[in-house]
């Protein structure tokens, strides 16, 4: 019996459209864990969920960490698999009063969001949409984000266990399932207990289009720039204002223009600049630094302090303060050693006809995280497009197939 081929699709887009009624958006600015309450709520609500599949060890943990177990029904030695999704959404957009709008049989043109507000996604700008021509999109409203991110992941993982512990007669192994907070602002796996998870490996659900399939990220870090000017009025500032805004344009300046995100694609990194706040007295500015490859990675953080040095020698010790922190890494190092279980994803792919797209993720996971924590964890797709912005889709129908792909996975794992 083919149990990936018994995935509920109507209870899989129901599970969609309750999880992102629950905003979940967290929140850069918070200290608590989540960082924002209706995460707990929807923690609990999952657990609840995952009992009354017969997953009885689920449970919410003080900070909205959930973990179950789906336990072997065979008493052969197999290996223990996890799957893991987030539960809250961007900061970048609105992720409250999310208003879901369904195409059925899209037709392939332009899609009205909003009427009021004229809000259209437009082929042109996205031509992604022709490849789901016939198929069912799911939009938000346009004046918020959707939430496929993450929470199409989270539907997937919880539907694919519906399929097996609604056939039981399909021999499994020991199957681990856990939803993790604040992913989004970097957080997600900061409390996440490896040796309670008990997997052997496991797969994070939070790709994007159909048949991605990623082992390999950015190595990342985060700076702060900080610049004290010095402010004399200005009819009197010959040879003593030092204009902190100039300063900062000119650190950025000495960065190389090609190397910023909209000039980089594939396995090329970059220095991102996010914050820019500055007048006369004072500037501060963030970076986020990124590349693919650990010494071109290293030579960006580099290139950094020296730029900032020059400045210092320029206008004086201390007048520029750099903070550089390293926030996770390429897990390409730790997935190679064990590209089995990259092998056991692209396989249940192709017994479903899906192509594996095999892409570097341009930005990073909890599965990169966790895979230095002692968990290998490669990431696969979960179906949506445009995430972190007003204009994010999914298609049903590759939901439905990411649901099928746990499912086929732990089929294989048995083989």
């Amino acid at each position: 019996m083919n149990a990936s081929s018994h995935i509920n699709k109507e209870n899989l887009l129901q599970r969609f459209l309750n999880y992102i009624a629950i905003d979940t958006q967290s929140n850069p600015d918070a200290d608590a864990c989540p960082s924002n309450p209706n995460q707990m709520i929807m923690a609990k609500q999952l657990a609840s969920e995952l009992k009354a599949l017969g997953l009885d060890d689920a449970a919410a943990d003080d900070r909205g960490y959930v973990m179950a177990t789906l336990p072997a029904n065979t008493d052969r030695t197999l290996p223990v698999i996890g799957f893991i999704a987030h539960m809250d959404t961007s900061p970048d957009a609105s992720g409250t009063n999310i208003r879901a709008r369904i195409h059925p049989e899209y037709d392939g043109g332009d899609l009205l969001l909003d009427g009021k507000k004229n809000i259209v996604m437009r082929v042109n700008e996205f031509p992604d949409l022709c490849k789901y021509t016939g198929q069912t999109l799911i939009t938000s409203g346009g004046n918020t984000l959707l939430g496929a991110d993450n929470k199409a992941g989270i539907a997937a993982i919880v539907t694919a266990l519906e399929c097996l512990t609604g056939n039981p007669g399909i021999p499994h192994g020991t199957v681990k399932v856990a939803f993790t907070p604040d992913e989004e602002i970097g957080k997600g796996v900061d409390h996440f207990d490896v040796e309670k998870f008990g997997a052997d490996f496991a797969y994070t659900i939070d790709g994007g289009e159909l048949g991605e399939l990623q082992f390999e990220n950015f190595n990342a870090a985060h700076a702060r720039v900080t610049i004290y000017g010095r402010n004399i009025h200005p009819g009197e500032a010959f040879g003593k204002m030092i204009n902190a805004c100039l300063l900062g344009m000119e650190l950025n300046q000495m960065l190389p223009a090609t190397e910023r995100p909209e000039h980089t694609k594939g396995y090329e990194g970059f220095f991102h600049l996010t914050t820019f706040r500055a007048t006369v007295d004072q500037a501060f500015m963030e970076y986020i630094i990124r590349d693919h490859d650990q010494q071109r990675f290293d030579q960006k953080k580099a290139h950094l302090r020296h730029s900032a040095g020059r400045l210092n020698g320029r206008y004086g010790q201390g007048r520029v303060q750099l903070e550089i922190k390293d926030q996770y890494y390429n897990m390409h190092h730790k997935i190679l050693p064990v590209m089995h279980v990259v092998e056991l994803a692209k396989n249940a792919m192709k017994a479903l006809d899906i192509h594996p797209l095999i892409r570097p993720v341009r930005g990073g996971t909890d599965g990169a995280r966790l895979s230095y924590m002692g968990l290998p964890c490669p990431n696969l797709f979960a179906g949506g497009h445009n995430y972190h912005g007003n204009f994010e889709f999914i298609p049903l129908e590759s939901m439905e197939k990411a649901s099928q792909v746990i499912v086929k996975i732990i089929e294989l794992s048995t083989a």
